[in-house]
């Protein structure tokens, strides 16, 4: 998620709950010990303050996206340090939130003041954008892709989630369309807040996750019929949930920013219950926004937010972007 000077009224709730601790219940007594974290790849720059990652399913290229300036980075296997991929301000993109790349060589990126933007991961050529209907206050957040291609993004301003089917995506621009209205059925939250952001996709393509950060909620959305539900929460809750992952045999893994935890949940086979079966708080996770696990590793950006960054106020200024490296989440 974005944290922003230009969004004043999202930034000071959630720098007053950097001095929060967040109460995951009852995980295993050495869920914490379990993990290990070192650092993946560098990114270039003094004021990065990334936000989004995914890796690339083909080649196994991460790629990650700057909050502060919109640039996308580029780490291919066994670098030590990422390039820029796409420069900072190019098709006029402000910030670069979520990311997502498919299985067709293809880079999906937010732009939380835009919409969203499809680029050519071989030439980086962009492809398709999709922009933010109506004038009232929006923050295109995060996205997801289903098996079928279809992207789903969330607004965390208007509590809704849209949808860029692989049609649109073929004719190349539009406006984002509402699939799902959340808007009524978020848990009310303090003037100023934020509720949906990360979203991730059933990898059979059943439904969708998308968490309520605020209200540490998680919502489901059944593909089939359009049900809305709240998923049952065992151990724990997803306050300050930001990125989600979900793999193969119902495993969620969880960045919570301000805090400094990652979590990981157990899925029911319907995806309507999930128990908490690990937690890592480290301060060395330097406001983890976003994850993406790979085979052997769960990698996590390090926003350094609080670090002369959108977070007010700040607690000092921020050392060398990093990409965290996480070993048994």
């Amino acid at each position: 998620m974005r944290f922003s000077a230009r969004f004043t009224a999202k930034a000071v709730p959630l720098a007053a709950a950097v001095a929060t601790v967040l109460t995951l219940g009852a995980a295993p007594a050495d869920a914490s010990t379990a993990a290990r974290l070192s650092t993946a790849f560098v990114l270039p720059g003094a004021k990065v303050y990334p936000e989004g990652i995914t890796s690339d399913p083909r080649t196994g290229t991460v790629y990650v996206g700057s909050y502060a300036d919109g640039t996308v980075y580029r780490a291919r296997p066994g670098q030590g340090t990422a390039e820029v991929f796409l420069p900072a301000g190019a098709d006029g993109r402000h910030t670069a939130n979520g990311l997502s790349a498919d299985a067709h060589g293809r880079l999906w990126v937010t732009d939380s003041t835009k919409g969203v933007a499809v680029y050519d991961t071989r030439t980086g050529t962009r492809l398709a954008h999709f922009d933010t209907p109506g004038g009232a206050p929006s923050f295109v957040n995060d996205l997801a892709l289903t098996p079928d291609g279809t992207a789903y993004l969330t607004d965390s301003l208007r509590a809704a989630v849209y949808r860029v089917t692989p049609a649109q995506l073929a004719a190349g621009s539009g406006p984002l369309e509402v699939a799902y209205d959340l808007s009524g059925r978020v848990t009310p939250s303090p003037a100023g807040s934020v509720s949906l952001n990360g979203i991730v996709a059933d990898p059979a393509g059943r439904f969708l996750l998308t968490v309520d950060m605020t209200a540490g909620d998680l919502h489901r959305i059944d593909l089939r019929t359009g049900a809305l539900s709240r998923v049952t929460l065992r151990g724990g809750d997803l306050k300050h949930g930001d990125g989600l992952q979900l793999s193969p045999g119902g495993v969620l893994r969880v960045a919570h920013n301000t805090t400094n935890t990652l979590t990981r949940w157990q899925l029911t086979p319907d995806g309507t219950a999930a128990r908490l079966t690990r937690t890592l708080t480290d301060q060395a996770l330097q406001i983890p926004t976003t994850l993406t696990h790979t085979p052997g590793r769960t990698l996590v950006v390090r926003s350094q937010f609080d670090k002369d960054g959108p977070m007010t106020p700040s607690t000092g200024t921020p050392t060398t972007f990093t990409v965290a490296s996480v070993q048994g989440l």
